[in-house]
């Protein structure tokens, strides 16, 4: 069953390694599908072959294997079927299968599902990471996810927290696919932060009943995000005390008490 459903767009996970979420958008008129960020071409290959799907194009928000490993044998199994496919990627990580290589501010046309979207610079995950944006539909890898966001890698704590401002000042109603599930341990984080949030208690119950049926936790909105996730609420004077007890150091503007949220959390 498709996760998410708008108009005649259908967005679809595959799941693939441990935790990872490979997207798959279809539409109802025709047998095209796009993949997000595919790691794994086997998990894939099953899922178009069970489905009776073409794949026309593979979108890529950044280098990582888990997101990337799986492009050079889905290029190969579309030249079998005599597929025409385009391959993007974010200009600074193109791997060499990259067909249009992708920027701030550009734009795509698939034209098969009739979609558009438009990409976002990203960085801090990695320098060169990208996101989509289209239809109110947000594919954004490692940067953002529910109540929480990546680790930093050859990027720098300003360009990420930077980076998830810009996303934060999307629409409310903007639908948030990110490549991880991870929801309930950055909860249990979120709430070592913010501890008083009732928001964030509620959610946390619900995610934690969801994810002992299995079910997945993604998407999440930008609305959602604003009410729970830490990393886009430095601005609160809470969740400052509790990076300043962390640290035991003053916290002197958002992007203090950003940084060290984020080292805190890679050591939670």
């Amino acid at each position: 069953m498709p996760i998410s459903q708008t108009s005649n767009t259908f967005i679809s996970a595959i799941k693939a390694f441990s935790d990872n979420y490979i997207w798959c958008i279809q539409t109802k008129n025709n047998q095209s599908a796009v993949l997000v960020d595919p790691g794994d071409a086997d998990v894939c290959i099953t899922y178009i072959k069970k489905h009776n799907l073409i794949l026309t194009a593979i979108l890529i928000t950044h280098r990582h294997p888990d997101h990337v490993g799986g492009v050079s044998k889905l290029k190969s199994f579309c030249q079998q079927q005599g597929w025409p496919l385009t391959i993007y990627g974010p200009t600074l990580e193109a791997t060499e299968h990259c067909h249009v290589k992708l920027k701030d501010g550009d734009s795509i046309s698939l034209k098969e599902l009739n979609i558009e979207f438009t990409v976002l610079d990203v960085p801090g995950h990695t320098l060169g990471h990208i996101a989509y944006l289209g239809d109110d539909n947000l594919f954004c890898g490692d940067t953002l996810f529910s109540a929480g966001c990546g680790r930093v890698f050859d990027g720098t704590y300003e360009q990420l927290h930077h980076s998830l401002n810009k996303l934060a000042n999307l629409a409310d109603k903007t639908r948030i696919y990110c490549a991880h599930e991870y929801t309930l341990a950055n909860l249990d984080f979120a709430l070592a932060v913010d501890t008083h949030n009732s928001e964030l208690i509620n959610f946390h119950n619900q995610v934690r009943i969801r994810r002992e049926q299995n079910k997945s936790t993604i998407p999440s909105s930008i609305a959602i995000e604003k009410k729970i996730n830490p990393f886009l609420r430095c601005f609160d004077h809470a969740i400052q005390e509790s990076a300043h007890q962390y640290s035991h150091t003053p916290m002197t503007s958002e992007l203090a008490t950003f940084t060290v949220l984020r080292q805190w959390k890679n050591s939670f």
